[in-house]
This record gives C-alpha cells, structure tokens and sequence, in this order.
C-alpha cells in the first residue's frame, strides 16, 4: 500500500503489486487501474454505485459498466461528460439525460445545463467512480470534469474511488502555466498545457494543494485526518496503474473523442489545438484532425483539404472550403519521436506569418477584447497571443513559460505516484 499522506490518513492510494523495477522493465503489459479488480472490488461489492465513465472505461474488450454488472455490482447511475456516455458527440455539443439502451441504466449527462451530480442525482448511491481515459492535455475537458465530480463527492458526503489511467503524455511537462484570469472549462487550474501526471495523480495534486472550493477543501482535509469517524473505508481512493512508468509509451487503444481518432492525433494536440482559436481549420471535418491545418486565404501551393460534415463534426469550421495549409499526418511512432517531449509553436507562427489579414487570425468576441478570445482561454493568458502578433520567436516564447514551469515541477513532484 502505498499513501501520500501520513499513515492514519482516510485517504489512500492503493499501491502497485509488482516493485518499480519490475514495472520499468515493461516486460508485463500496462494495466489501467480498472482492470485491478482484485484490488477494488471488494470495497463496491455490497454498495450502490455511481460511475462517471464513457467509452474509453474499458477493460480489455468490456466495458467496466459491463464488467461490474456481470459481477453483481448494482449500477444505480452512470454519469457522462463531454461528448457523451458513448463518445459520439460533437465537442462542445449539449447533451440531455436519457436511459442506456444497452444496460438500461440511468444516464446523466454532467456536460450540458449542469456540471456537476446533484443530491438527487446520488440519493441512491453508495460509493462514487471515476473511469476516463484522458489525454493528459489541460484544454481537454476530462480533467475539469474529474474537478467538478471532486466537488460533488465531497459537498454530498459520497466516497470517491478514482481508477486511474495511463497518460500518453506523461513524460514531459510543457507550455504556458494557467493565469486564473483566464479559467475556464478548458482550463481550471493554474498547470501547464501538458502537466505530465496521470489523471489520479492530478487529483492528488489538486485535493492536496487545496485548489478546490473551500467547502471541498474542509472536506478532503477533514478525511486526511484521525478524527474523521466516518463509517466508510476511505473517502477519496486512487487504484494505481500497473506495470507504468512516466516513461512508458501508452498506445490508446479506443479514441478518446470524435476528434482524437488515433495516436497521431493525440500527439499533435498539444501543439495545433490553438487553431482552434484562430480563424483557421483545425482539421475537424477531415480524416486527420488536428493533423491537418489551414484557411482559403493561404497560399494556393500550400496543401489542399476541405473540411466537411462528419460524425462528431457536423458543422466543422470552414465546411466545404478548399483550405490550404500543412499536413503533418504521419505514422504515429513518427510523430512521437518529432514532437520529443515538448510543444511545437512553429506551426502557429509560420501560419500567423503567411496568413494576409492578420486583424482577423485569431477569433474575437463581439466585444473585440482580447481578454475574451477563446485563444487566450486555450494558452491560459493574453500573453502568447501577443507575443505571436509581436513577432517573438519560438525559443523567446518558449524562455518566457520557463519560470512558472520550473515551479510547477516542484508542486507536481509532490504528488507522483510513479516512476520517472
């Protein structure tokens, strides 16, 4: 058993069963917490459940709600975040509850007219799960979902079990930290576009620096403490990955959203998710999202592409426009290795220099602030926006993060759970 705090401490972190240099070794293969039915089962066995999950909750070729019902485990909700309990909304798309046609269950969706579960939502739960696979990107929604469920667990008095998941970026640590100025949904705390932690350690890091709502904060450090009475067996649990390490190469084997349909994909993200703020195509709508980039207004030798109407992209920036901008599309083993543990700018400047009206590249609110911009909500400040519009260079912009970086590392140590 391994634990964060001190030994009488309510919360726990359930530790790996194999020591850290069999799990370096990566002879065996990488084992997401939920998969460590041995380990949680007993404590959820007896209790009513509710599972915030969606398609990525899968163990091996079952779903964990599958999984847990074959086990005798009573599913009382299932609770589903941005682009739904199975995966297939548009992002951003507002999602309705409804029941499960494949398990009959209670489906209540947490991105929509509300964020968080309400105590009628959990009137008949015992216990509260947790089960996403995240991408390990601060502008991804997950993570804020993970911050509002924490909220939840603790104002209701509901014990949170958390099964944690490998992260494909989790060996590096890059981009501007968060000025909470701009927090938003796609950015709650004051991290780094890529934090290089897994999405248990995460919400270690949060529940330990007291980054949550005071009530919230009361609460998990009332749970830290002797004095906590309470009849349950833990209030806030992390079921550690087996056989990981932050070095280990994680392959995603379910794609983690509409627009996240493979690897390549994913390990771009960090670095052309910007666009998304700008007037430029993103590549939603194309066969490679987040590979592809461009707008009409470019230069015509550039690559060619249309964005058009696709599942989980119904209505992509700049449908049915020929674009012309850059393709990076390349197996993904390749692209890993090219992105080298860091965020690449070089394709937002090189855009930003050829694009002919450049008052319009990035998209403003009607107000026309700055302050406002979806951009500066994506880099968590106004700073990189006008660094782009001043001409700095990617290694000035990138010398600027270093300070908020460095001490980030130092909080983020505190709370790894595995290797390095």
């Amino acid at each position: 058993m391994h634990t964060f705090f001190k030994p009488s401490a309510i919360v726990l972190v359930i530790g790996l069963l194999c020591c850290f240099t069999q799990c370096h070794a990566q002879t065996q293969p990488i084992l997401p917490g939920a998969a460590r039915l041995q380990v949680y089962l007993p404590l959820i066995k007896d209790k009513k459940v509710g599972i915030f999950a969606n398609h990525t909750s899968m163990i091996g070729n079952t779903h964990l709600v599958d999984t847990l019902k074959k086990l005798g485990v009573k599913i009382s909700v299932i609770f589903g975040p941005e682009h739904g309990f199975r995966g297939t909304a548009d992002a951003g798309e507002k999602i309705g509850n409804y029941v499960d046609a494949q398990t009959g269950i209670p489906v209540v969706s947490l991105y929509g007219s509300k964020r968080k579960p309400s105590a009628e939502d959990v009137k008949d739960v015992d216990i509260l799960i947790f089960d996403i696979q995240d991408v390990g990107v601060r502008f991804y929604t997950y993570i804020s979902s993970l911050e509002e469920y924490m909220e939840a667990a603790a104002a209701l008095g509901k014990p949170l079990l958390i099964l944690d998941r490998p992260n494909p970026h989790g060996g590096y640590v890059d981009g501007p930290v968060l000025d909470r100025k701009y927090k938003s949904f796609v950015g709650m705390q004051p991290i780094p576009v890529v934090y290089g932690m897994t999405i248990g350690e995460y919400a270690m890091m949060i529940s330990g620096e007291q980054w949550l709502s005071p009530v919230a904060n009361a609460k998990f450090a009332y749970y830290r403490t002797a004095e906590n009475k309470k009849d349950t067996p833990f209030h806030f649990l992390v079921i550690k990955c087996g056989n990981y390490t932050h070095q280990s190469v994680y392959t995603i084997k379910e794609k983690p959203s509409p627009n996240l349909p493979d690897m390549a994909s994913i390990y771009l993200y960090p670095s052309t998710c910007y666009f998304e703020g700008t007037v430029l195509s993103e590549g939603r709508g194309t066969p490679t999202p987040f590979q592809v980039f461009g707008h009409p207004s470019l230069p015509k030798t550039l690559y060619a592409f249309t964005p058009v109407s696709t599942a989980g992209a119904k209505e992509p920036k700049l449908k049915d426009q020929l674009c012309y901008g850059w393709n990076l599309a390349a197996p993904p083993e390749q692209i890993r290795k090219k992105i080298d543990g860091r965020i690449h700018l070089g394709y937002l400047l090189e855009a930003y220099k050829l694009f002919p009206e450049k008052k319009n590249f990035f998209i403003l609110p009607k107000s026309g602030s700055a302050d406002g911009a979806f951009f500066n909500k994506l880099a968590g400040n106004n700073t990189l926006m006008q660094q782009i519009i001043d001409g700095k260079s990617e290694a000035e912009i990138r010398q600027s993060w270093q300070k908020d970086l460095d001490a980030f590392k130092l909080v983020r140590k505190k709370y790894l759970m595995y290797e390095e």
